[in-house]
């Protein structure tokens, strides 16, 4: 079957890392004298024994994991962790394990959807805390994406496989040195954000949750108005950082060390993901101020703010885009499951997928111009094999069957069309807000029945871990020896 001590170990070792991690809402409910300390103390409590008996469950002399043991821990690490993450919820909220399960995965998945309201008067503990999960789920996701999909060879991710991504004896300190370097710059990143959010009129308690679910491109705020509410200038801080979010963090780390940015702008997944945002930017602009009247530079602003928004798969909230005419709504519609740069905190199909599907039709043309012509399709400079080729259109197509599925299954529930298509794909993409009154970008998903928020949490995961990497474990294959 699968190790199961390896697997158990892992397990507590991620739970004990949550544990201490709920000990900063916890100060926070202290010092302040506000609700949250009882009960993250509870939360705490629980986490850590169960972290301790995992680990002393699965604690072995040898340790070592397989393929198939990879793919186990990779889904269960993110089903489990949500589960006890979601007890401050429970506690503190009195919500059902339900909306606290679907707050939890959203926010460790950096979804952002939310069955939460009335966050203006809610307790700062679980604010930091909805944010603190977003921030977590980001970085936890760069690391993986680096480290564990390419290894598994999941959807075209090996096209990006480094040192690593080699998971024998003697790439270990290579691992933990990337995932290291990888978290200084999340958190230099992290620090520049909260600093430019207080210069532009953000609090500081403010400042640092946007902060956080801003680069990890998660969307939580503090107030329902989400940013809205805020100044001019803090809309364009959270564009920039947004960007950053769905840029190869990889990339970045590589850029800095050697002093030299440039480097990221002569990456073929940069160039095209810089020239899709600011096209469809300058277009809705465009829309905005023929259409609806708007000063141009809000209309940059505003239309910039909100394609990176879901482009980056981020979700927050400025006005709303449903609202704007049948060109943006159309628009948008498809940004929705676009996605970022690969190895960034974005969710969605990624730019790179279409780039390489771009270039295979390019090839499939010049094929039929030139029968007897050898072509070979290449990225950044280097050959793409059949092999990326195959993984990069199984995705796509699964990707695809994954959102008609889970949106029939919503339409069963008793949603409308509507509801249950964008709530879908906002799901598998990890983008946040729908389309329509329920889920769109002023709506909430609350009101949906329970069947409907398990269905949504289970696409939320399957996005997040690139969909392959779950659905593998429903093979029986996957199980024989």
């Amino acid at each position: 079957m699968f190790n199961i001590k390896p697997v158990l170990f892992v397990i507590g070792l991620v739970l004990s890392k949550l544990a201490l991690f709920m000990y900063v809402p916890t100060l926070v409910a202290f010092f302040s004298g506000t609700d949250g300390f009882l009960e993250f103390g509870t939360a705490v409590l629980i986490t850590h024994a169960v972290a301790v008996l995992c680990l002393t469950a699965g604690r072995t002399p040898e340790f070592r994991l397989s393929v198939r043991d990879m793919f186990i821990i990779t889904t269960f690490v993110w089903t489990i962790a949500s589960a006890f993450a979601a007890l401050p919820f429970v506690f503190i909220n009195h919500i059902s394990f339900t909306d606290a399960y679907f707050e939890t995965m959203s926010g460790l998945t950096t979804t952002g959807s939310t069955v939460l309201s009335g966050l203006d008067n809610m307790a700062p503990s679980i604010l930091l805390w909805r944010s603190l999960l977003q921030w977590l789920g980001g970085v936890g996701f760069i690391v993986m994406a680096v480290a564990i999909l390419p290894f598994l060879n999941v959807g075209g991710m090996r096209l990006f496989q480094t040192e690593s991504s080699d998971w024998s004896d003697k790439s270990a300190p290579r691992t933990k040195q990337v995932a290291a370097s990888i978290m200084k710059v999340y958190v230099f990143l992290t620090a520049l954000c909260i600093i430019g959010f207080e210069l532009t009129g953000m609090n500081t308690f403010e400042a640092i949750n946007h902060a956080f679910t801003t680069l990890s491109t998660g969307g939580y705020s503090t107030t329902d108005s989400s940013m809205n509410g805020f100044s001019k200038g803090s809309h364009w801080v959270a564009t920039i950082f947004m960007f950053a979010g769905g840029l190869p963090f990889l990339l970045l780390m590589q850029g800095m060390k050697k002093h030299n940015l440039k480097m990221i702008l002569q990456d073929a997944q940069v160039r095209g993901f810089a020239m899709f945002v600011v096209i469809s930017s300058l277009a809705v602009a465009a829309w905005l101020t023929v259409t609806r009247d708007y000063y141009w530079l809000d209309a940059i602003r505003v239309s910039m703010f909100n394609i990176v928004s879901v482009a980056t798969t981020t979700g927050f909230g400025l006005d709303d885009f449903t609202a704007w005419g049948p060109f943006p709504s159309v628009l948008f519609a498809f940004v929705l499951v676009i996605g970022g740069c690969s190895g960034s905190t974005a969710g969605g199909i990624k730019i790179f997928r279409f780039q390489i599907a771009f270039a295979l039709l390019k090839k499939q043309i010049m094929q039929l111009i030139h029968p007897n012509g050898v072509f070979v399709q290449r990225y950044n400079g280097r050959p793409v094999n059949e092999d990326i080729v195959r993984s990069v259109v199984a995705f796509g197509i699964t990707f695809m069957f994954t959102i008609l599925f889970v949106a029939m299954a919503l339409a069963m529930t008793g949603l409308d069309p509507v509801t249950s298509l964008t709530a879908s794909m906002t799901a598998v993409a990890n983008v946040g807000p729908g389309m329509g009154t329920i889920v769109g970008p002023t709506g909430n998903f609350s009101t949906l029945p329970d069947l409907a928020k398990w269905l949504l949490s289970v696409g939320m995961m399957m996005g997040r871990l690139e969909i392959l990497t779950v659905l593998v474990l429903f093979f029986p294959a996957f199980w024989k020896d």
